[in-house]
Formats: C-alpha cells, structure tokens, sequence
C-alpha cells in the first residue's frame, strides 16, 4: 500500500501541471484530446448538451399517468392544446382582491388560444437543467419556453392582498393525487438576481410540450429543483396567505432551495491496466451559485480519513477541464441550431454569452495517471463561484442531492 502511495504523490504533482493548476477558467477540449489519446474514445460517448424530449427521465406521479392517457380522454378532460382550461381564482377562504377571474364554471377560463395570444408579444426561452430534489443525477437539460406568468396575474387586475401563488397539474380527478406547488407573488411579478421568469411552458427545444413532459402547459421555475415545474396545468389560485402549500413539504422537504452546484461522473473504467492512463468524463449541475471548477481526486480504496473531515476538504483534489460549448448542441432543435431570442445566447451567432450556463450544465473530463495494481477509490467535486466545495455551502439531502459520488476502480493485470 506504501508504494501506491509514493506513486499517487508523485502522479498528482505530474497531473497538476497536466491540467494547468489552479485555472478556474474553462479551458478548450481540443488540447486535452490532443495530449491524451486515451480520452477521445470517451469524449465521443458524451451525451449531447441538451437532451431529446423523448429521451428526459420521468419521475411523473398518478394512477394512471396522466400522460399515459388515450388521447381521447386526455380531450375529455383538457389536456391537450384545443381542450386546455386553465381556472385562475381568487382563494375563496384567504381571497386576494382581483377584479376578474378565469373559470370553467363561469365559460371564462383561460385557454391556450388566450396564451398564444400573449406569446405573440411575450414569449420567452431560456435553458435550464430539470433535476428532482431527491435524486442525484438530472432529468434532462433543454430549452424551455412559454409566457411569463406574470402576464396572466395581470390580467385578473389584482389590486391587494396577494401574497402566494397556488397551482396544481391534472390529478385524475382523485385529491389523494393531487400535486401541488406555489410561488410568492414576488418571484412571478419579478426576476432577481437575472434570473429568467417563471413561465407557462408550451415548448421544449422549439417543440410543442409531448404529454409526457406536461403538454399542453406546464409551470417552469427557472431556479427551482422540478417539483416547482408543475405538468398538466388546470389551476391556479392567488392568495392571502403567506405561507406555502407544496405537497413536497408534507415529504420533510426544504421547498424553497434553489439548484445546487454538484458533479458527477458519465464515463469512468471500472477495471484498468496497471500504469496505463485513466480517461474520465463527467458532467456538473451548474446550480444558483455558479461553477468555477471541477476537481478529482482518486486514491488507495479504504485508506481511513480524519472523522473531522467528511467532506475530504484536505485532500489532493487536481483539477479537471472543463469542457467548452459544443459544435453541436444535441436536443433535436429544430434545424440543429439554438432558437432565435433564446436568453444567455447572442442573438447574432447563436453562441452562449458565457460559459457554463447558469442552471444548466457542463461537461467535464480528466486523464488519471497510471496506477499500481489495486484497489481504488475516485470522487468528483465542484467549486461555485464563491469557490465553495461541494457539498457545501448546503451540504443536506432535504434540500436538494450534493453529495460526493464515490466511484471504485480496479487496476489489475489483464487475464
């Protein structure tokens, strides 16, 4: 084991110089192919950036997945483009004052035709990863795009006491299916921080929404981890109360934590020969505090680590590169290329405005130094902005997944 020791020291001084030391910029994937062959097979597995419609996991509720619905029933009850009611109402028991109110009852609910109307004008599209708060890699990343629902708030002239938003997708008309979400009124009516708003979603990659990814609208909540994102839209209650109603919180949940920053590995060897390079790829979550740089850190598998240290805080991490954009964004955008006014990209070149793209995510990739027979034991981590290591500054499952992947490898002899 001490001569596994002597050769990680000596690598990892090797390694550093390999990926520049220190260089929290993103550094250009053509370099790192160049000087290590053994990487190109992998990086030409990477996933595409963003990802086809068809191919997002699900993690959809309802017996029967409203999504799994025939098409003639999903007519019946409004969950296609020509069907669609949406109710926006006043909270009957904690009413917001509002001059006019959308409902089915009254023949006044708000329908797609209304929303297009407003796309004419409003319409907006932006980028962003949708990850489940309690699962530790994403959904799938594309190009969202829908009306800001601030446009709709206005439209029912509020006038006082709206504090929340509530709002709830298709639940097979059973209320112990019922999933539900909310918002302060202050985050639809307004964008801190340059985030993009909070939309009524009609398009994914400059599709139509498929019944699966919530067609025919949908919340997204640009920051928000994808329980915010309700599918099937079919109300919307404004309200007097100041506190949320998430079915997420009654799961011991944080529901007010934004996207966390965290890396994780795509396409790492599980056995390897002694002393050849290791090629390593990932990807990282970019979250609310931004991405300055990924790190690996691979040594003897169950050498003991001081108890006052759980996050590894004093171990060797060598930074890994990460990747610049893509030649080819994936996601089977129309055309191949990004949609037109799509925010955080220029609109003349269609190339991003920096890089990586907040609440999107990063590729990223590492060549580990050949190694002694043995057992061994790889981690990734992420460094935001603040140059805060992952899994701070929020280290807690409740909030959202930022542990630190451990990933084993095995060096031995060919048989």
């Amino acid at each position: 084991m001490s001569r596994q020791k002597d050769y990680l020291n000596e690598h990892l001084r090797l390694t550093r110089r390999f990926f520049l030391g220190g260089s929290a910029a993103c550094l250009s994937w053509p370099s790192l192919r160049a000087e290590s062959p053994e990487l190109t097979a992998a990086l030409a597995k990477l996933e595409p950036y963003f990802t086809v419609p068809a191919d997002f996991r699900d993690v959809s509720r309802g017996k029967p997945l409203p999504h799994s619905l025939p098409e003639a029933k999903r007519r019946e009850v409004g969950l296609t483009r020509d069907t669609w009611k949406l109710d926006v109402i006043s909270d009957p028991d904690n009413p917001a004052t509002l001059s006019k109110q959308f409902t089915r009852r009254d023949g006044t609910a708000f329908e797609f035709a209304d929303l297009m109307r407003l796309a004419e004008k409003h319409a907006v599209r932006f980028p962003k990863v949708m990850t489940c708060l309690n699962i530790g890699c994403p959904l799938g990343t594309g190009i969202w795009e829908g009306v800001p629902l601030r446009h709709l708030i206005w439209l029912t002239n509020p006038s006082a006491n709206l504090r929340r938003v509530y709002y709830h997708g298709f639940h097979n008309d059973d209320p112990k299916q019922l999933f539900r979400s909310s918002l302060p009124i202050g985050r639809v009516l307004e964008d801190p921080y340059d985030l993009p708003p909070v939309v009524l979603c009609y398009k994914l990659n400059g599709q139509w929404l498929d019944p699966k990814r919530g067609a025919p609208v949908r919340i997204v909540v640009p920051e928000a981890y994808g329980f915010k994102s309700v599918k099937w839209l079919i109300r919307m209650t404004l309200t007097n109360l100041f506190h949320a109603n998430d079915t997420y919180a009654d799961g011991n949940n944080d529901i007010d934590s934004p996207l966390k920053t965290f890396a994780a590995t795509l396409l790492v060897p599980s056995v390897v020969k002694p002393l050849t390079p290791i090629p390593v790829t990932g990807y990282a979550q970019v979250g609310i505090s931004g991405l300055s740089k990924v790190q690996v850190w691979i040594h003897p598998a169950g050498n003991p680590w001081p108890a006052d240290d759980p996050y590894f805080t004093h171990a060797p991490w060598t930074d890994a590169e990460v990747l610049g954009p893509p030649k080819e964004w994936g996601g089977n955008l129309p055309g191949g290329k990004i949609p037109v006014d799509t925010m955080g990209f220029d609109p003349k070149t269609g190339q991003a405005k920096s890089w990586p793209l907040r609440l999107g995510k990063v590729h990223w990739a590492a060549v580990l130094p050949g190694l002694p027979a043995g057992e061994y034991t790889l981690r990734s981590r992420t460094l935001d902005e603040k140059k805060q290591a992952q899994p701070m500054p929020r280290p807690f499952r409740k909030s959202g997944h930022s542990a630190l992947e451990t990933v084993n490898i095995s060096v031995k002899p060919a048989d």
